[in-house]
């Protein structure tokens, strides 16, 4: 698709009213362009699937602890990893490792974690689904320059995006000389989240690149619940890439500096590779018990859309029981024969592989895939004797359901293209101190999104509750408190929100990271 054309969106979405702001494909031409990404093949031959075994992310423990508050390090550093057997591969990571170091943090008490920033490029952390302060949310202009950068003094500008001016000035204080330290204050229930980078025009590469990590809150109400632990509750993060010849990262930039933002213009609908990693290992293989896994799924890939299925099925279906999503348990778990998840979502689930006869070889499958990325990775179901006491609950917890008629407001978003370079909401590119909502601290509004291609839409602040889909009930993947949801070709989602704790101003973006490198992000802000 050619960089400048423009695709509208369909009546059914935003009405009659509105159709003179937008060109009307048809149907067919719109869901064939509205799939999201491109194949970037790698130049070397990928390796079988299954010949290596899940590696686990290393649990961080804090270099000191209060009454209060737990204090972590993290160092961001090149390394080189063999993620594919055989070859290094420079990256990016937190930590020297990929995924990064994972957090394991209990609600009710604070976590600082001091970044000290040694890599070749600025850097921007954001805990995605943190219930933060403005300061420590990782807003985009909010740079950690690397030491030894010549200090936040001299940096007077960074690139801007498409539809933006060349360069954005950078205020006074945004920018921090090598080291820089987020708060988390832990007022949130149990969820998994994960945290990554968040520069202005540069998340896509650098999370390709490596830059994402799992950050895991506990809570006493989950801690009571009968659910698998220990060794058997596995966090899994999916992350699609491609490789070079010599097995470094192979990414489509504009700019193979990075100096400017961008991809060529093959990959303006996002980055697809065609290896498939699972905590940084290509298609790996993990030995089960014939006993009930918790397995904590996150799609950290850039663009990809899994649509993830057990093969065999156990006899009786139901084999992907969903006991929570982004913001964390669910009331009452959900059974699935196949489960969706667009970029940045997160599904908890319990996979019980008692249901299968010792021996057998369970394959996660990828049915949006194609060629290779139709295969995930694969569980060896042991002959061992074991013991498992867990058990899914009926009900697991008691949510609060948020009222519309309580909201103040209704305010609407529209995601499309550009009708000259990159994305937009409502028609504008992204300007860093441009808010296109203000909300009040304490207030619940509707939020209704509509858009023209995939878009996989992230809040910050504060999760929210799906209303509807396309003015019908939410659909089966909505349940829960969630904080990224999946839009659809010309699909209308609407949402509740409350917006709670911390003034300031905060995100609204795709999570396709190449859109949100090319400007679909927008500010709001919390007075």
């Amino acid at each position: 698709m050619n960089r400048r054309r423009f695709l509208g969106i369909g009546a059914a979405v935003v009405g009659t009213g509105a159709m003179g702001a937008f060109a009307v494909p048809s149907a067919a031409r719109l869901l064939a362009e509205g799939r999201p990404g491109r194949m970037l093949l790698s130049a070397m031959e990928p390796p079988p699937p299954f010949q290596v075994p899940l590696p686990l992310p290393p649990v961080l423990k804090p270099v000191r602890s209060d009454g209060t508050t737990d204090h972590y390090e993290i160092t961001q550093q090149t390394a080189r990893l063999e993620i594919l057997p055989g070859l290094r591969t420079e990256a990016w990571t937190y930590g020297g490792s990929y995924p990064g170091p994972t957090l394991a943090v209990r609600a009710g008490r604070q976590t600082v974690v001091r970044h000290r920033n040694e890599l070749p490029v600025p850097s921007v952390v954001h805990l995605h689904g943190g219930h933060t302060p403005a300061d420590s949310d990782g807003y985009p202009i909010d740079l950690l320059l690397p030491v030894g950068a010549g200090g936040a003094r001299g940096v007077q500008g960074m690139p801007g995006m498409p539809g933006m001016a060349h360069h954005v000035d950078l205020p006074a204080g945004r920018t921090a000389d090598g080291e820089r330290t987020y708060t988390y204050p832990g007022r949130q229930r149990a969820a998994t989240l994960w945290y990554h980078d968040h520069r202005m025009g540069f998340t896509g590469p650098a999370v390709w690149n490596g830059l994402a990590g799992f950050h895991l809150v506990h809570d006493d109400e989950e801690d009571a619940l009968p659910l698998p632990r220990g060794e058997r509750d596995i966090p899994l993060m999916l992350a699609d890439r491609s490789f070079a010849e010599d097995g470094s990262f192979a990414y489509p930039a504009v700019d193979a500096t990075l100096a400017v933002p961008g991809v060529t213009d093959d990959y303006m609908n996002g980055v697809l590779g065609d290896v498939v990693l699972v905590n940084g290992a290509p298609w790996p293989r993990l030995t089960v018990d014939r006993a009930r896994y918790r397995l904590r799924l996150l799609n950290a890939s850039n663009a990809r859309l899994y649509r993830l299925e057990l093969d065999p099925q156990p006899a009786g279906g139901d084999a992907l029981v969903q006991i929570g999503s982004d913001g964390g348990l669910l009331e009452a778990p959900v059974a699935h024969d196949a489960l969706e998840i667009a970029p940045a979502e997160r599904f908890d689930l319990v996979v019980d592989f008692s249901r299968y006869p010792p021996g057998t070889s369970v394959r996660l499958m990828n049915r949006f895939g194609t060629d290779r990325t139709t295969e995930v990775m694969l569980f060896d179901v042991s002959s061992r004797t074991v013991t498992d006491d867990s058990a899914v609950p009926e009900r697991l917890c008691t949510l609060e359901r948020l009222d519309p008629a309580a909201a103040v407001t209704t305010r609407t978003f529209g995601f499309r293209r550009s009708r000259n370079d990159g994305w937009t909401i409502n028609n504008q590119p992204y300007e860093p101190g441009r808010s296109l909502a203000r909300a009040a601290l304490g207030s619940t509004e509707i939020w209704r999104f509509f858009t023209d291609v995939h878009h996989p839409v992230h809040l910050h602040l504060d999760p929210f509750q799906v209303l509807s889909r396309d003015g019908a009930e939410p659909g089966r993947y909505d349940a829960g408190w969630k904080d990224t949801v999946d839009l659809r070709p010309a699909e209308s989602v609407e949402l509740l929100v409350r917006f709670t704790d911390y003034p300031g101003t905060y995100m609204l973006h795709c999570h396709n990271l190449e859109h949100e490198d090319m400007a679909m992000m927008a500010d709001f802000t919390v007075e």
